[in-house]
């Protein structure tokens, strides 16, 4: 991976920046631990409300804000970045910087403009491809070999303020979001601490995206998710990946909805084998489960399933699941 080094020293051993991190999910704990090693002062965290989940419902705090109460941080939760309140607590705080890792939510102009050296937004593409909510999922459904993450200053539009600096990283064949997501997590935590090195040193200056290889990363919702078996293999097997872990790929079988493993994309030979036809060529969609596997035919070819979860039930290996479906000659998933 290649990327930043520290830029420039610390003042006289204090803190060189005071700072407000801004972040909610689990990549951003990785940037928030480095600067909390850093010779910056994180004075407080901005992070999304306590939110319901799982089947309980209980009420649970983001990672970012668990971490920042380990560290004994305080944690602002607003609503919204607009309320009055925010921004006055914003101004009274004083800090010099505003680091920014998938918070969840825009910042008005009126945040934007308090702190003294602006708000520095890590996020997880080569900018200016793909700008938006998803940059890394789109990357692998895209195909893309490699992709990377940027610094730039956070301006009122989606992802278009001038870099700081950027970092690559290899998109490896059976790289799931979460895989590629968890490296770039890390690596991007060293380049925001190196950029903030050179921020609070005057050695670093952010220069304007590029116009040209502009692509959109909108969030993937759960109905982005549903495998069209209509596509190529290669095309299956990447969507698969790119929303694996979240949202998680999905389809139907027998009118239930069932989650999907990343599929194997490995070649099958499908055409008839002599008279009679043991292997008949599969339509999108039909499922042939045999000594090869558990088959699944796309607009070109077939891939093998390694493990479903059918509705209501575990994560289990297909071929268990196949022999309690015992799926018929001829039948679908992604059927209604």
């Amino acid at each position: 991976m290649g990327g930043h080094g520290r830029v420039g020293p610390a003042r006289g051993g204090e803190p060189a920046l005071k700072l407000l991190f801004a972040g909610t999910p689990e990549p951003a704990v990785p940037s928030l631990e480095a600067l909390l090693a850093s010779e910056h002062e994180v004075v407080a965290v901005l992070t999304r409300p306590d939110a319901r989940s799982g089947r309980g419902r209980t009420v649970s705090r983001s990672p970012v804000a668990q971490r920042a109460d380990a560290a004994g941080i305080p944690v602002l939760q607003p609503r919204s970045p607009r309320e009055p309140e925010f921004l006055e607590h914003l101004a009274a705080l004083g800090v010099d910087c505003a680091p920014v890792v998938a918070y969840g939510a825009l910042v008005p102009q009126a945040a934007l403009d308090l702190p003294r050296r602006g708000w520095v937004n890590l996020h997880f593409s080569l900018l200016p491809a793909w700008r938006g909510a998803a940059p890394v999922q789109h990357a692998i459904m895209a195909g893309d070999e490699v992709t990377g993450a940027s610094t730039f200053l956070l301006e009122a539009g989606l992802d278009t303020g001038p870099v700081f600096g950027t970092l690559t990283e290899a998109i490896g064949p059976r790289d799931t979001a979460g895989d590629l997501l968890g490296r770039l997590a890390v690596g991007g935590a060293r380049l925001l601490v190196a950029t903030l090195d050179g921020i609070a040193a005057g050695a670093l200056e952010p220069r304007p995206q590029p116009a040209d290889g502009v692509s959109l990363a909108p969030k993937v919702e759960a109905g982005d998710a549903r495998v069209d078996w209509a596509l190529p293999a290669y095309v299956v097997d990447r969507r698969i990946r790119g929303v694996t872990p979240a949202p998680g790929a999905w389809t139907t079988w027998r009118g239930e909805r069932m989650r999907l493993a990343p599929v194997d994309p490995a070649p099958v030979d499908l055409a008839p084998v002599g008279p009679p036809a043991d292997r008949p060529v599969l339509g999108a969609g039909e499922v042939l489960a045999d000594a090869a596997g558990v088959l699944v035919g796309t607009g070109d070819g077939a891939v093998r399933l390694t493990s479903v979860q059918p509705a209501g039930k575990r994560m289990i290996a297909a071929a268990d699941w196949a022999r309690g479906a015992r799926p018929a000659p001829g039948e679908r998933l992604g059927s209604p």
